[in-house]
């Protein structure tokens, strides 16, 4: 039931010294289309991640538009979308979608339940486009 979603992260993963660069390209389209809060850059595997990532949050409300958009311009990246309803592990491992391949989750360290209040979801980006194709 989606009234129980409060916002989705997308996980963008990439090679440190292969497509770091193309990650920063699309993280930076995101930034110029997308009214989004974007994590930190994270080099090494943080937290369940097995590789290196950077987090984008995004409300509800922005998921028929952003989704589509990081579909057909991932360039050959992973990317982990799942939602925030307060159970972090069943988020992750089970209610998740991936585009592209699947990675190896550490769900062992994901809490079974997590404040969805504590979440920062508030954007940090300035859009000056419209989210194009």
């Amino acid at each position: 039931m989606t009234a129980n979603i409060s916002s989705y992260h997308a996980h963008i993963y990439y090679d440190v010294f292969a497509t770091r660069g193309v990650a920063d390209g699309i993280r930076s389209q995101i930034a110029e289309r997308f009214s989004v809060r974007l994590g930190r850059w994270h080099d090494e595997p943080v937290g369940p991640h097995p590789q290196a990532m950077f987090q984008v949050a995004f409300l509800p409300q922005l998921f028929p538009t952003f989704v589509p958009w990081l579909m057909l311009h991932r360039a050959g990246l992973t990317v982990l979308v799942h939602p925030n309803t307060g159970s972090p592990r069943a988020d992750h491992l089970v209610h998740a979608a991936w585009l592209g391949a699947v990675l190896p989750l550490k769900g062992e360290v994901l809490p079974e339940m997590q404040d969805i209040a504590e979440m920062d979801t508030e954007p940090n980006t300035r859009p000056q486009g419209a989210p194009a194709a």
